[in-house]
Parts: structure tokens; C-alpha cells; sequence
């Protein structure tokens, strides 16, 4: 058979991540893991199966990361941490400089935002039961301080109604699962403007707003982002 009629051999695993990728390979690393983890469960997925997908040897994952338990933790930090931030900056802001309900319309465009752009979708490994385990209590740590300042937020930016009958825990943990919902959207589609505008317009009604106040928040919510170190 001549040697061009010849069936490719595959190629051996690399030592190191496509260099030519857009991704730096820690992050090829963790796209690869976040599509497994997604596709076909995280107990199901082996580094073997990571690596393979990246293109790269089994031993040179361990450069990265020391097992799949520390790629998922940074994977589940990484959809919220930078929520986190933003969620810090601005409840320092209120009420000295910036008005709660605005504050809060930002907080929950921006957190939609990190949502809707995690790889994958991550957000759905959020009840995996391995998620429960003491390794990610860093991860559970910070999702548990975002939905508080939802909460502060909240009941700042509160008719007296719902401020008087909603205590802050309680209204926090309802609007991080009003903004979560974005990844049940991703399960079926893109999220689309239309879908952020409807999640903070949800969130802020929650908290007894008229429609003229949500309108208000809104619209003056993206220029509070702006000003927003991230």
C-alpha cells in the first residue's frame, strides 16, 4: 500500500496543552473537565478521560492540578468568586454613596452575567453530593456570603411590607435562586438580554419595588457597574 494511502496512526498525547489554544492550559484544563463533568457526571470522569480530552498525557494534568476533586473546586469558585467581589464593593457603597435597589439591580446583572458565561455551565454541579464534602467548603463559604449581602441588599432596597415580614436570610436566599435560574435557561438555550432584564426585574419586584422604581434601578444599575473594579 503506498504511504500516503495509509491509514493516520493516532498521535501520542502531548506533554503539554495545544499552545496554539486561546485558552492558557490551565484553563484548557478546566474547559475539558467542565464539558466531562457536565456531559457524564463528575464520578464518572477520570483525569484520564481530561487529559485525553485536552490532548495531553495523564501525568501532565498532575502539573495543574493534584486530582479532579481540585478542578471542580476551582470550577464552582470560579462561578461565584467574582460575584462575590462585586457584591463586596457595592455593599460597601450602600446606602453612603449608592442607592440599595441599584445596588442590587447590579449585583444581579452581574451575577447573571458570570452565570451565563461559566464553561459548560457549570452551575449544575452545584448539588452534585461531592459538593457537599469538606473540600469544598471554601466554595459553599463564598456562596453563602454572596446570598448574604443579596439579603442586606435586599431588605434595604425593601418596601416597608416586605421588609417588615421578609427577614434578610430568608429574602437573600430568594433572590440567589431568582438569579440561579439562569442556569436552568442554559439547560435549553442561550440567555439573551431578555432574559437578564427579566431576572433583575424579578428580583427587584421581589422586594415590593413598583414598576417605575424596577425601571429606575435598572437603568442606572449599568453605570454603577461600570465604576466597579472587577
Amino acid at each position: 500500500m503506498p504511504a500516503d494511502d495509509r491509514p493516520a496512526r493516532p498521535g501520542r498525547p502531548r506533554a503539554v496543552p495545544d499552545a496554539s489554544s486561546a485558552l492558557s492550559p490551565r484553563d484548557q484544563v478546566l474547559d475539558a473537565a467542565a464539558a466531562l463533568f457536565v456531559e457524564h457526571g463528575f464520578g464518572a470522569t477520570s483525569t484520564r478521560a481530561i487529559a485525553d480530552r485536552v490532548g495531553i498525557r495523564q501525568a501532565s494534568l498532575y502539573y495543574h492540578f493534584a486530582g479532579k476533586d481540585d478542578v471542580l473546586v476551582e470550577l464552582l469558585e470560579t462561578s461565584v468568586r467574582p460575584s462575590l467581589v462585586v457584591a463586596r464593593e457595592l455593599d460597601e457603597r450602600v446606602p453612603r454613596s449608592v442607592p440599595a435597589a441599584v445596588a442590587l439591580a447590579a449585583l444581579v446583572a452581574f451575577d447573571v452575567g458570570t452565570l451565563a458565561r461559566t464553561p459548560h455551565n457549570v452551575g449544575t454541579l452545584y448539588l452534585l453530593p461531592e459538593a457537599q464534602g469538606e473540600r469544598f467548603a471554601g466554595f459553599r463559604a463564598d456562596r453563602q456570603a454572596l446570598q448574604d449581602v443579596y439579603g442586606r441588599l435586599g431588605t434595604l432596597a425593601a418596601s416597608p411590607d416586605v421588609a417588615r415580614t421578609v427577614a434578610p436570610a430568608q429574602l437573600g436566599g430568594i433572590l440567589i435562586q431568582l438569579v440561579e435560574t439562569v442556569i436552568q435557561l442554559r439547560r435549553v438555550g442561550e440567555v439573551g438580554d431578555h432574559d437578564r432584564t427579566a431576572i433583575t426585574s424579578s428580583c427587584l419586584r421581589v422586594c415590593g419595588l413598583d414598576p417605575a422604581a424596577v425601571d429606575a434601578a435598572q437603568r442606572d444599575a449599568a453605570s454603577l457597574l461600570a465604576t466597579v473594579a472587577v
